[in-house]
């Protein structure tokens, strides 16, 4: 049974077959279906990725034989791949209501006869996935006839896959796979690759996802088909995948394959921008607090923590949010601050977010007006200076990361020069510009060569902040001066942008002209 299915109804199986150049195969493959297990299969779905051979008629045939299992046969009209193929099957197992899916290769090599073995633990809810292994016993393997070659090079890649991605498996390249589909529905699919690695990306993305995976031993078998797997590219391919992954959850790169999180976590760590924030605001009085893009509140939090009352804005609304803020609004800061946000606030934080807007100027403007007399803003935004952006961009390999400086969600880039002009021009001075080290802590995960990266980053930083800086902070005030008349606070850049006029007086000298 599957989560949150009903107890009482069986799920339904299906079986997806998927064939290229099969006509020899296909139809012993699934004459080897256990008969016991023919009556709890709800479809089988045969898709024929565009065969140069009478696949199509083979699958037909078959299904018209009495008492075959409802079987639907589908030809594509051109080659989708391995991975483009698997692709079409599951979407089609979605629309036709399926609840479990098995993988099975038309042309063999995987045993029909353990399907029941296959299927058990997602019908007991105990996995979103299973994959039978020829490697849980792995001399197993050369006695059923793989090649020495290909067991050395699947132990290999295994541990490495492993190693990258934090898992146990025993081995990574089976094809014989069986998925609860509500899972699979979880998973980013259309967006990996239609090659044969698409197999190594779907074991990434189940892991990323936190979703269970289960594996079970099957033989090895090896006959006469024709292996269309180029094995250097295949290894090549499969290493890049979960090597990007790796690099991208640090923030090097992108994996579009990989969703992307709603959310920014808080950014721990000695010398960061979110704990310079942090800090600064620890040494203020506590205040009323506006956290623009406030992600889902980790930083709110803490200044919640502190004293500090904070209302915050984001265009997603992240779970949690509203319980670490005082007042949460739901918008988009690309069209402004939001109706209804208030005024008079002691400080604002903008941290990490001007970077994300086409016109960030015009939110800096806004701000001023929701600001308290004497309130401050403190932002910080990347630095397109640090040495990672000019190197990449020097070798032409510029291109956009999961995160970080060259993040994907990035509109704007700043400079220390451009940011200031930029602050200038909104209106602001400033009372402070800091520059933060490389996040070593978090690309290492932390640990003695982190501490000691990260002491010889913000060390260099110091000395040339412009070309080691990873990002700045800044601690603004708006520019227009404040004076005080009969005890409220009049700006006085309003009262120079008046027109004098005359006093209602009885005389109407030029001394007697005041500006109101």
């Amino acid at each position: 049974m599957t989560e949150g299915q009903s107890p009482s109804r069986t799920p339904r199986i299906g079986i997806l077959v998927v064939a290229y150049n099969a006509e020899s195969t296909l139809e012993r493959t699934l004459d080897r279906i256990p008969d016991d297990f023919r009556p709890r299969i709800a479809e089988i779905l045969v898709l024929d990725d565009a065969s140069q051979d009478a696949t199509f008629a083979a699958g037909r045939r078959w299904s018209q034989r009495p008492g075959r299992p409802p079987t639907v046969v589908m030809r594509h009209t051109k080659n989708l791949g391995y991975g483009g193929n698997q692709k079409a099957g599951y979407a089609l197992a979605a629309r036709r209501g399926l609840d479990i899916v098995v993988l099975l290769h038309g042309d063999g090599q995987y045993a029909p006869e353990l399907l029941p073995q296959l299927v058990a633990p997602l019908e007991r809810g105990e996995a979103d996935a299973v994959f039978g292994s020829r490697m849980m016993h792995p001399r197993d393997a050369l006695r059923g006839g793989m090649p020495l070659y290909k067991w050395v090079g699947n132990r290999v890649l295994t541990r490495v896959e492993n190693g990258l991605l934090g898992t146990d498996l025993s081995e990574f390249h089976s094809g014989y796979r069986a998925y609860r589909v509500d899972a699979l529905d979880r998973l980013p699919l259309a967006h990996n690759s239609d090659g044969f690695d698409f197999d190594t990306q779907i074991i990434v993305q189940l892991a990323d996802a936190g979703l269970r995976i289960r594996e079970i031993p099957i033989p090895t078998h090896y006959g006469d088909e024709v292996c269309y797997v180029d094995g250097l590219r295949y290894a090549k391919d499969v290493v890049k995948d979960v090597l990007s992954y790796r690099l991208a959850k640090k923030g090097f790169g992108t994996c579009e394959w990989i969703p992307q999180p709603a959310g920014y976590a808080f950014k721990e760590g000695d010398g960061s921008s979110h704990a310079l924030l942090l800090d600064r605001l620890r040494g203020l009085p506590p205040g009323r607090v506006l956290d623009v893009g406030c992600s889902g509140g980790l930083f709110a939090e803490r200044l919640e923590a502190l004293g500090h009352q904070v209302t915050g804005i984001d265009a997603v609304e992240v779970d949690g949010v509203r319980d670490r803020c005082s007042r949460f609004l739901l918008a988009d800061l690309e069209q402004g601050l939001p109706e209804g946000v208030g005024d008079g606030y002691d400080y604002v934080v903008a941290g990490d977010v001007i970077e994300h807007l086409s016109r960030p100027d015009r939110l800096l403007t806004q701000l001023q007006d929701v600001l308290r007399p004497e309130g401050l803003v403190l932002l910080s935004v990347p630095n397109i200076g640090h040495w990672y952006a000019r190197l990449r961009i020097a070798l032409g390999l510029f291109d956009y990361d999961r995160r970080g400086i060259l993040d994907t969600t990035h509109l704007r880039f700043f400079s220390r020069a451009s940011l200031r002009r930029t602050l200038r021009s909104a209106g602001y001075d400033e009372l402070s510009l800091t520059a933060t080290g490389a996040p070593f802590w978090s690309v290492l995960g932390g640990g003695p060569l982190a501490r000691l990266l990260g002491l010889l980053s913000r060390g260099l930083t110091r000395l040339r902040p412009t070309l080691f800086g990873y990002q700045y902070v800044a601690q603004l005030t708006p520019h227009a001066a404040r004076t005080v008349v009969a005890g409220q606070h009049v700006p006085v850049q309003d009262i120079l942008n008046r027109q004098f006029v005359p006093v209602d007086r009885p005389t109407d000298r030029p001394a007697d002209r005041v500006a109101v």
